[in-house]
């Protein structure tokens, strides 16, 4: 699905308007319905509803449930805010058949505001800004939304949570934004959904589909889209009945220093599960008795060092593709032989944790890698390697500008992990959970990279397929295990099962 901006998003209103020969306001209530549907399948009629509605078309919105909601039997207070005696024509329709049920169901704040005394049980729903909001809250709104923040209340935000842009919250004010509980999205999911530091802001995501012009969608360019099961499923090959091991590929994965032999088994097991035919760990000598007992399927590679990687492989012609990072520490040594073995590489690259933590010191070995090398950098890593901003918009424009001027792969980790092609798209995974933060996660997600990538899968649809099966396979060890207790050796072994499920095997 893609994710439009919000002025796409306008675009996409005005079109359905237009082609179903409906008004303006026939489709605020179709979404008004929809947003009345969520809400009292999830509070009964005893919960106490409180209304905030703002002057534009997210004031509307919230009229018009406002209303359905007191057709529907429950107790709502509404305020309509109405400063400057600017509020849109559905929005003032809106009003108006609010109004029509009666007196005191709805007030409107012209100038001061006085905020009611609200329960702890009260339902507080958000309607006072959208995705039109194009700059940050300040004043009599600014306050309003800190008196919301503060009632310990469960709140509903329709559509975007006020105060947050669609976009770029790089220069927000922050303690101007609704803290919802829940949002209840329309259509799409927006951008700045997509940044784990707007969690908090959003809570719980719902989309709603209000039934917009899915011709229009399709023919709306975005770089941006969240996958799912159904275009990761698109994506596989059908694997050869007759194949041999040599027909499925081998792996070469450098990893592991001495002490940090996990990582080696990690992205090695992975590699395994995710169907390679022939997986080769290149490590010191100190690692081999570890290597050999808890991977007993892979082929060992020593480096002639005992501790650390600083032998670079002399050919690539043994091995299909190659992994270079989990563990492997940054000495002197261990620098001199990766820049060796970028420089000799030839075959598809994937470049993970200490591999990148080496050229954030050497920035300049950026001009030099392959094209269509994979990098799997976490926020910190990739702040360390590109000096960006420390927040998600601006840690992805710059992921985006590195992609298409490096012709790198980019994989951004995250709660939503942003896959960036040299192209310009970007894809936001849609699987994984919060158990996946635990160290050796990432060595994992190597493994399977690298797993595809020897089997002869474009290096941007491997790393696709990626990320959605570790995220997925983290789901599924989340669903027997819980979140807190999830280990790297858990993604690993759901791998098989995400194969399983995705593919319905």
């Amino acid at each position: 699905m893609i994710i439009p901006t919000a002025k796409q998003i306008k675009e996409i209103d005005a079109f359905t308007i237009s082609d179903e020969g409906i008004s303006s306001i026939d489709l605020m209530e179709r979404a008004a319905y929809s947003l009345t549907d969520a809400i009292t399948s999830q509070w009964s009629t005893s919960t106490p509803i409180v209304v905030f509605a703002g002057p534009g078309n997210n004031g509307g919105d919230a009229l018009a449930v406002a209303r359905m909601l007191i057709c529907g039997g429950y107790a709502v207070k509404t305020y309509l805010f109405n400063i400057a005696s600017r509020i849109s024509a559905d929005c003032k329709e809106e009003a108006e058949r609010l109004k029509s049920l009666g007196e005191g169901h709805l007030t409107e704040i012209t100038s001061t505001f006085e905020p009611p005394e609200l329960s702890a049980d009260t339902l507080i729903i958000d309607g006072l800004f959208g995705t039109g909001l194009s700059r940050p809250l300040e004043g009599g709104f600014a306050t309003l939304v800190r008196f919301i923040n503060s009632t310990g209340c469960t709140v509903v935000s329709i559509d975007v949570p006020s105060g947050l842009m669609c976009e770029d919250n790089s220069s927000n004010n922050l303690e101007s934004i609704v803290r919802a509980s829940l949002t209840l999205t329309f259509q799409f999911r927006k951008l700045a959904f997509m940044f784990d530091e707007n969690e908090m802001y959003v809570g719980k995501l719902k989309v709603l589909d209000i039934q917009l012009s899915s011709s229009k969608i399709n023919s709306t360019s975005t770089p941006y889209e969240y996958i799912e099961a159904d275009y990761i499923r698109e994506l596989f090959k059908p694997r050869v009945n007759s194949g041999n091991k040599g027909t499925f590929g081998t792996a070469m994965i450098v990893a592991g220093q001495y002490g940090m032999a996990g990582a080696a088994l990690l992205a090695g097991s992975a590699c395994l599960r995710s169907g390679c035919g022939k997986v080769m760990v290149h490590t010191p000598l100190l690692n081999n008795n570890i290597i050999q007992i808890g991977l007993p399927e892979a082929i060992i590679h020593h480096d002639y060092n005992e501790k650390r990687f600083c032998n670079p492989i002399s050919s690539d012609t043994r091995f299909d593709a190659i992994c270079i990072g989990p563990g492997i520490g940054t000495h002197t040594d261990t620098s001199r032989a990766l820049y060796d073995q970028i420089r000799r590489t030839r075959c598809p690259l994937v470049l993970d944790a200490d591999a990148l933590n080496i050229i954030a010191r050497n920035k300049e070995w950026l001009d030099f890698l392959p094209a269509k090398t994979i990098i799997t950098p976490h926020p910190l890593e990739f702040q360390r390697l590109t000096d960006c901003k420390n927040d998600g918009y601006s840690r992805l424009k710059v992921a985006q500008e590195l992609s298409e001027s490096h012709e790198l792969i980019v994989i951004l980790k995250g709660h939503h992990t942003a896959i960036c092609l040299p192209d310009g798209r970007v894809y936001f995974n849609s699987t994984g959970n919060s158990g996946m933060a635990t160290a050796g996660s990432g060595d994992v997600l190597s493994g399977i990279i690298v797993s595809l990538l020897a089997q002869h899968y474009q290096p941007s649809v491997a790393a696709l397929i990626a990320v959605f099966l570790h995220g997925k396979a983290g789901d599924l060890a989340s669903s027997t295990l819980g979140e807190y207790s999830i280990t790297a050796s858990d993604i690993v072994n759901n791998i098989s099962n995400s194969f399983r499920d995705l593919l319905n095997m």
